[in-house]
């Protein structure tokens, strides 16, 4: 092979036909037509950015949306798990207290009214009416307007909202914390007095005097005879007296606490202990 540039046209010939050159062609046209023909290059090319796809850093800007993708397709699906399982315990309430104690701060649920109609018709008739009166539900019922209730936390309490077809509110029904505590119990009455109750009849004490006797017993004998006083301790207001039934069931007597709260007015029955409430009874009619 020369050096030097072909002086005419024989040469170019000469060299373009020479052996060297043929192979070399051949070579380059076999390999361009077995690209075309299986795609070797691009899948070699493939296996080896898949085999050290593991030790490259995640940089770059495709990188970054696969993040953001896969991370707001994990807030969905737990937004979606977190919706689901809500409202699977919320089918299984039994209370509206349940109910909020599924819906977490800012966050809420969509039921359907039969739901709601229920968890009220669970409740004392004192309870029910502090959220809505009986003749009010029973005409957004005939209307047929009513197509869903929206429950929403509110603080320690609860808003439900009755809701049409158009998501249009029809009644808003808020839940105080207080109230919601009341729930938990079935011998609440609003609006009541010890009176009211023949249980109580001629059995009825002062607060003062109450708790000056029970003060005077042993702790035992106390835990027997208020056995969840953390229970009085939430309600609002102050125990002003306190009513002892001549009954007993099952080893239990109730006693009952009337509670004044402002303008509120309320009857919170419990249970104690026969042999502790007994002994105190006993006091307390010694201290007429």
């Amino acid at each position: 092979m020369h050096w030097t540039e072909p002086k005419n046209f024989s040469e170019w010939a000469q060299r373009f036909f020479s052996a060297r050159t043929l192979v070399m062609s051949m070579l380059l046209l076999v390999l361009v037509i077995s690209e075309l023909r299986f795609d070797w290059m691009e899948q070699t090319l493939g296996s080896f950015l898949v085999s050290t796809n593991a030790t490259r850093p995640e940089s770059g800007a495709i990188w970054e949306i696969g993040k953001q993708t896969r991370t707001a397709h994990q807030a969905i699906e737990k937004i979606v798990t977190d919706r689901r399982t809500s409202y699977r315990e919320a089918e299984n309430a039994t209370s509206f207290k349940q109910i909020a104690a599924t819906i977490q701060p800012e966050e809420w649920l969509l039921v359907p009214p039969d739901l709601f109609r229920k968890l009220y018709l669970e409740l004392p008739p004192e309870v029910a009416q502090e959220i809505i009166s009986s003749f009010e539900l029973l005409e957004l019922i005939n209307n047929r307007d009513w197509e869903r209730t929206y429950f929403e936390k509110d603080g320690g309490g609860l808003n439900i909202y009755m809701l049409d077809k158009e998501n249009r509110v029809l009644k808003r029904l808020p839940i105080s914390p207080d109230l919601l505590y009341m729930m938990a119990y079935s011998d609440v009455a609003f609006g009541k007095k010890l009176e009211e109750f023949p249980i109580f009849e001629d059995r009825i004490y002062s607060a003062d005097i109450f708790f000056h006797v029970l003060k005077g017993l042993t702790p035992e004998v106390r835990d027997g005879v208020i056995r969840r006083p953390e229970h009085l301790l939430r309600v609002p207001g102050n125990i002003v007296r306190v009513g002892i039934s001549d009954e007993t069931i099952s080893g239990f007597i109730q006693i009952g606490f009337e509670i004044e709260s402002g303008a509120q007015q309320m009857v919170i029955r419990e249970q104690g202990h026969e042999w502790a409430v007994w002994r105190l009874h006993s006091l307390l009619e010694s201290e007429k």
